[in-house]
């Protein structure tokens, strides 16, 4: 199930090589679409299946072969790689599982070099979403375009997946019954961080997320970089820069969202 690597990847800025394995990732995910897969158990409610496994194998072959000095922190196989290396690719290889797992497409792969280039792909779509760590555009039947956020849309995704850390100060749910949370924006729930790369794109107004520091998650980073080199207004739930004293995430599309998002979480 795993593609095999016969291409040469010399010549290729790390961007490249994020979208290289990102797409490495979406074939194997596409092809197990559907099928019965077994699961791994994570403890309290969560679980991989063998598609975020095979997945996480295309990636990392990828990764072995283009940037052989580099380390890897995969969601499912944890730190690999040298001892010592400098730099690091954080790898979410289907972020969506509990959505995969039912039949739902509503899936990404993740795949972030820490401080620098990003790729998410939507294996259903076909669309890559790229940073080189300044520029962001997306990636679609061999064309890019950049990347241009926009509030237009007035919708918000809003991560109601537990543990709710914040709690009692903050809860996600809450915000849903603002009132003036629903007289600007309609709330969705799509659960997977493919939202972060829809807030770059435009499809989204904002994304907001219960948490600590997510910086360097598997889940996040890849969106987060983004996000940024899209320009958006990032930061945690109390409108601090995320990072080690981080709480959770606000993405915004612009500084006027963000500010109403602000008015309505701080606590």
């Amino acid at each position: 199930m795993v593609p095999d690597v016969t291409d040469s990847y010399e010549g290729l800025d790390d961007a490249g090589v994020a979208v290289a394995a990102a797409g490495a990732g979406a074939v194997v995910v596409r092809a197990l679409y559907g099928q019965r897969l077994s699961r791994i158990d994570k403890g309290g409610g969560d679980f991989a299946t063998a598609a975020d496994v095979a997945s996480e194998e295309a990636v990392l072959r990828v990764l072995r072969a283009a940037r052989p000095g580099d380390a890897v922190l995969g969601e499912e196989g944890g730190a690999q790689g040298p001892t010592g290396a400098e730099r690091q690719w954080l790898v979410d290889p289907l972020c969506g599982t509990l959505n995969y797992a039912v039949g739902n497409m509503l899936v990404a792969v993740n795949v972030a070099l820490r401080g620098g280039a990003a790729a998410v792909a939507d294996p259903f779509s076909g669309e890559v979403f790229v940073t080189d760590g300044v520029r962001a555009w997306v990636r679609h039947e061999g064309a890019d375009s950049p990347l241009a956020p926009t509030a237009a849309s007035g919708l918000v995704d809003v991560n109601l997946d537990p543990p709710f850390p914040g709690a009692p100060g903050f809860r996600a749910v809450d915000l849903l019954a603002r009132p003036v949370f629903v007289e600007r924006f309609r709330p969705r729930v799509v659960s997977t961080t493919l939202a972060l790369a829809w807030v770059a794109a435009g499809k989204r107004a904002a994304y907001v997320t219960d948490g600590g520091d997510l910086s360097g998650s598997v889940h996040f980073a890849a969106g987060i970089a983004l996000c940024r080199a899209a320009g958006c207004v990032v930061t945690g739930i109390d409108g601090a820069p995320i990072g080690r004293e981080g709480r959770g995430l606000v993405v915004a599309a612009d500084a006027e969202t963000h500010r109403l998002l602000m008015s309505m979480t701080r606590t």
